[in-house]
């Protein structure tokens, strides 16, 4: 066993886990990033279209395109990375944190460092999350494994293929499954409105008709060794009603249902949970209950865009940097969503200082407002040119702008669209 001692290791090497590493590098902390596959760069390195880095980098990049300037910098600041390495056992021994890190490349690997950053990413939902019916034939993959084969492996997983949910990634691999030559005979979307950016529904499902069936969900699949067809249902309408059921004769199905945070290796590390998001409880440090141990990134909350991941994880960095130095951490005081906000990002917030948030909207308005409020004072209201829950919504809340607050009261923050 090898001993690996650092004021902080990243569990993570995608853009998260190297954007919060090259910032405490920034500041001549000693840190490491252990990443469980053979290549930093994480989902990025398997999404070639480009979309990438128009807020961070005021251009567009395809994603290995945005992967690599990070790399690069992990490069240049001279980071220890251990690839291949699959992380296990975090514990708490007081002031410092320790691990055990597998690798076939490394052996076994023992790492004690006093800040940890939780940058795991989020896996994909699949057919057993969603409970759909029918038979368990070959042919069924989840949107990102079936970008991986085609993408990265060079396999096409089938000819005539239906893709059920419309998050970003399935309407992305309807355009990337028409350009390879197969036929996309529709999206499923349970939801009355899409679960995508609209540039995505726009350039990846109108600009090639591929067809958006909104309020339906698949209800049967049917197929021996392999998917020989699916039916489609509307969404509460009995077989006979208003809007008929009907069938399409198909031999892959892609299921874009959702992202989860991968949270197994928090949940062993004692970390407390948020049931809205799925990632962790974090302070306005992006600290998690466990002192010492941060998260940030797709393992915290699911993002759309991979430049507010940057933004984010960059600011994780600096908070881990001042927790290095002994910066004491301030007053905190809770935030809570309010109307139309499934949550708000951190679960604190330091009145002393400059805030970051992030909420995700629960309507699909035009014309909507922004309303935050602490303990019933308005603070912020800001116009919003549209809302729905696929695009987040972000914003700053300065020192100047909270008004005095009583230590005797509760000075929640509440969020609101109206």
């Amino acid at each position: 066993m090898t001993e690996k001692k650092y004021d902080s290791v990243i569990i993570g090497g995608g853009s998260a886990g190297m954007a919060a590493a090259c910032r405490i590098a920034e500041a001549g902390y000693s840190c490491a990033i252990v990443e469980r596959e053979t290549a930093l760069g994480g989902i990025l390195n398997q999404c070639i279209h480009n979309g990438f880095g128009l807020h961070h980098f005021k251009e567009e990049l395809t994603g290995p395109e945005y992967a690599e300037r990070f790399i690069q910098a992990v490069k240049d600041k001279g980071l220890d990375v251990y690839l291949e390495t699959t992380v296990m056992d975090i514990e708490d021994t007081g002031s410092m944190k320790s691990f055990y890190g597998y690798s076939s490349v490394y052996g076994l690997l023992h790492f004690s460092c006093r800040s940890i950053v939780l940058a795991m990413g989020c896996r994909e939902r699949n057919r057993g999350n969603i409970g759909t019916p029918g038979t368990r034939p070959s042919g069924i993959f989840t949107a990102g494994l079936a970008q991986r084969l085609v993408n990265i492996d060079g396999y096409i997983p089938g000819k005539k293929i239906v893709i059920v949910g419309s998050g970003d990634i399935g309407l992305i691999m309807a355009r990337r499954m028409t350009w390879v030559g197969t036929e996309v005979l529709g999206v499923v979307e349970i939801q009355p409105y899409p679960a995508g950016l609209t540039r995505n529904i726009v350039q990846c499902l109108t600009d090639f008709n591929i067809p958006l069936h909104l309020s339906h969900v698949v209800s049967k699949i049917w197929g021996k060794e392999r998917v020989e067809g699916v039916r489609v249902s509307p969404v509460g309408t009995e077989e006979g009603g208003n809007r008929a059921s009907f069938d399409l004769d198909c031999d892959t199905l892609l299921l874009s249902v959702g992202l989860v945070p991968d949270n197994e290796i928090s949940k062993k590390a004692g970390v407390d949970l948020n049931p809205e998001t799925g990632g962790a409880l974090v302070d306005s440090r992006l600290m998690t209950s466990v002192e010492g141990i941060f998260a940030c990134g797709n393992v915290l909350h699911v993002h759309d865009l991979v430049d507010f991941v940057t933004e984010e994880s960059q600011r994780c960095g600096e908070a881990v940097c001042h927790y290095l130095k002994g910066v004491a951490p301030g007053r905190q005081y809770r935030t809570v969503s309010g109307a139309n906000v499934k949550y708000v990002l951190p679960n604190m917030y330091n009145p002393d200082g400059d805030n970051r948030f992030y909420l995700r909207p629960l309507v699909v308005k035009n014309g909507a407002e922004l309303v935050v409020k602490i303990e019933g004072r308005e603070v912020i209201r800001k116009k919003l040119r549209h809302v729905q829950p696929s695009e987040m919504v972000s914003f700053t809340l300065d020192r100047e702008e909270i008004p005095s607050l009583e230590s005797s009261r509760g000075n929640t923050l509440e969020t609101g669209i109206l």
